[in-house]
Parts: structure tokens; C-alpha cells; sequence
């Protein structure tokens, strides 16, 4: 399986998923940090995540994916949603919560 069918499929199966540095427990990067953060608050208690540290092909997959250059990035319901600033507005809004809802 290619990494774009691994991350097609990880999306379109699972309601909430966030591609970060690290894990929710241990993130390697404070915007990755600060995107678990957001989930929490808006009462994603346990979404489904990928460390793209942990495979080199994932990582650089996920940016052709979304054509999206950086890393957090968040999909819900199979749609890209956007990085860590894009979350940080939308949650200061209430769009994110509505969206998690």
C-alpha cells in the first residue's frame, strides 16, 4: 500500500485525525502541543493520530496530501481542516467546536 492509500485510508476511516510530531502523551513540537491542546478543549478526548516522525514516507505524504507544507495537520470527517494556527482561530471562534460537535 502507498503512503497516499495509507493516508486516504487513515482519514476516511476515522472521525477525528491529527497528523502531529510526536504523540498526544509526548509531542516533539509546540505546535503539535498546542493542536492536542485544542482537541482536548473541545472535548476530543482520544483522536486518532500519526507520529509522522515514526515513517519518513508518511510525513512527506501527508504534505502532498492536503498540499499543505507543515505539520500539525487536521482532518474530521475525511475533510482537511488546516494546521495549528488555522485550529487556534476557529477555536477562538467556536467553528472548531461546532465542527467537532
Amino acid at each position: 500500500m502507498s503512503a497516499q492509500d495509507t493516508i486516504r485510508e487513515q482519514v476516511t476511516s476515522h472521525k477525528v485525525v491529527l497528523y502531529m510530531k510526536g504523540t498526544p502523551q509526548f509531542p516533539q513540537c509546540g505546535f503539535s502541543a498546542n493542536a492536542t491542546q485544542i482537541l482536548k478543549s473541545c472535548g476530543v478526548a482520544d483522536p486518532f493520530t500519526v507520529n509522522v516522525l515514526a515513517d519518513p514516507e508518511i510525513r512527506q505524504g501527508i504534505k502532498e496530501y492536503a498540499n499543505w507544507p507543515t505539520i500539525p495537520q487536521l482532518y474530521v470527517n475525511g475533510e482537511f481542516v488546516g494546521g495549528s494556527d488555522i485550529m487556534q482561530e476557529m477555536f477562538k471562534n467556536g467553528e472548531l467546536q461546532k465542527l467537532l460537535a
